[in-house]
């Protein structure tokens, strides 16, 4: 073992283990769509194409647990009802929000927190009033209901919200609601981008606060790690201001739910590669928290679980079998949603032609480079661009949150092939999920737990109970 492994073990080891009956910061951390499969996906890049020696920094965490995720109607849980369960401590129906299954509000943990004193925290890499981050703050029968969530965070108890926009602020049509006028007549700020967050100045002066991306990539999220967007501010980003803000409002206690939506929506695109540099850059997210328990040791809880699995992702797959090769995943440098829009882009083009998407699939994906293919596969992908660019005969492929060309799905499907990953849905799965744990009270996470178990486990840490 190389002298910074076993020093960054040793830290671990004595930082960690220390229990304390009343955790004054906590950290919880809901990697959506976020399996056992993403992770060891993304650790096996970690180990074979980075090189290092360590695994990722969750999987070193000195508690380690599974959960399942199943809903009240379902074996396979949304998100709207994995996040009620994560918050709540209940489970309900799929797309419902912050109620059980008979439609009756119930208590959130952040709910209990901030009635104990705590500040409280929800950043997200997508919309802040999706399913998961409302989950901590709302109470609707439909998790579509953006305007009844946004009115809800006004008069409810998280105080800092970060994430892509807040879609509430608009109707079906397009049209401003009242929104934007109830959060001015409740003091709650919006800021867009770091201009406006340096021009607030002193944000204890407003009663909540929500900071978004000056210019998201899209309303439902803030843009992939792997398309490397210009100045776009990332969760690492969001994540620090709200530690920030919330040790400037409760220097003695505070609660934060960070959630890397985008993981999610990556393995519902099925692209492999996306999914896995998101799950890295989620850690660095958890690398904040870790940083601050080492300064907080007693004091301080880091919980990491998911809402659900998504894709059904594995290493390996039936057309490779042992052979993986993760290392083509280091050659993409655009997600299939970025990739997707500049096939339809390009239908626009009249002269675009074969010997052009040859030179970007190269470029841009290392095909006919690091990437082999065969003669038949060439010919296949040759065949596709000729129905979907020249003939115009192909149909876009939906996903939940995007819809792709139909080249775009193929060229992605043939990527993860190559490189060995196997996806067994476009959807989610009923898989368990992860649970990792450290410092005051992780011991209570080390078994098989049920999603409902989550919440009223980092509350008993600290000493609290869930209201009925």
């Amino acid at each position: 073992m190389k002298l910074k492994s076993l020093l960054t073990s040793l830290a671990i080891t004595s930082a960690l283990t220390v229990w304390a009956d009343s955790p004054k910061y906590i950290f919880y951390f809901i990697g959506d769509g976020m399996g056992m499969g993403p992770v060891m996906a993304a650790e096996t890049y970690n180990r074979t194409v980075l090189g290092n020696d360590t695994p990722i920094l969750m999987m070193q965490f000195p508690v380690s647990g599974a959960c399942m995720t199943y809903s009240a109607s379902s074996s396979v849980t949304d998100s709207a009802a994995a996040g009620t369960a994560l918050s709540t401590g209940s489970k309900t129906k799929n797309s419902m929000l912050g109620m059980n299954a008979d439609t009756v509000a119930v208590y959130s943990m952040a709910e209990v927190l901030k009635d104990n004193g705590y500040a409280v925290g929800v950043v997200t890499s997508v919309a802040p009033d999706d399913a998961t981050p409302g989950a901590f703050y709302a109470h609707v029968p439909k998790r579509s209901q953006y305007y009844d969530i946004n009115r809800q965070f006004a008069d409810g108890k998280v105080d800092f919200l970060a994430g892509a926009s807040l879609r509430g602020w608009k109707d079906k049509k397009g049209n401003l609601t009242d929104v934007k006028d109830l959060y001015a007549k409740n003091n709650i700020a919006v800021l867009r981008g770091y201009d406006e967050l340096t021009e607030a100045g002193n944000l204890q002066k407003f009663n909540k606060v929500v900071f978004l991306p000056e210019k998201p990539f899209s309303s439902n999220e803030i843009g992939y790690t792997i398309d490397s967007i210009p100045d776009a501010i990332s969760l690492q980003d969001m994540t620090e201001v709200a530690i920030k803000y919330l040790q400037d409002k409760s220097p003695e206690k505070f609660f934060i739910m960070v959630e890397g939506g985008n993981i999610d929506h990556a393995l519902h695109a099925n692209d492999g590669g996306a999914a896995i540099i998101e799950i890295l850059n989620f850690q660095k997210s958890i690398q904040m928290a870790y940083d601050f328990m080492l300064q907080h040791p007693d004091e301080t809880l880091i919980v990491i679980t998911a809402d659900h699995d998504t894709g059904g992702m594995s290493v390996g797959n039936s057309t490779l079998r042992y052979a993986v090769d993760f290392g083509l995943f280091a050659n993409q440098k655009a997600s299939k949603e970025m990739f997707s829009d500049y096939c339809k882009e390009q239908l626009k083009n009249d002269e675009f032609n074969w010997e052009a998407m040859q030179k970007y699939l190269s470029d841009t994906f290392g095909f006919w480079n690091t990437v082999a293919l065969s003669d038949e596969q060439t010919n296949a992908l040759r065949q596709e661009f000729t129905n979907t660019f020249e003939l115009r005969n192909s149909e876009d492929k939906k996903s939940l949150y995007a819809s792709f060309n139909s080249f775009a799905d193929n060229v992605f499907r043939l990527l993860n092939s190559q490189a060995g990953v196997g996806f067994t849905t476009g959807s989610h799965t009923g898989n368990p999920v992860p649970v990792y744990a450290a410092g005051a009270g992780a011991e209570l996470f080390s078994n098989m737990n049920n999603n409902i178990e989550i919440p009223v486990k980092i509350l008993k840490a600290a000493g609290y109970e869930l209201k009925k």
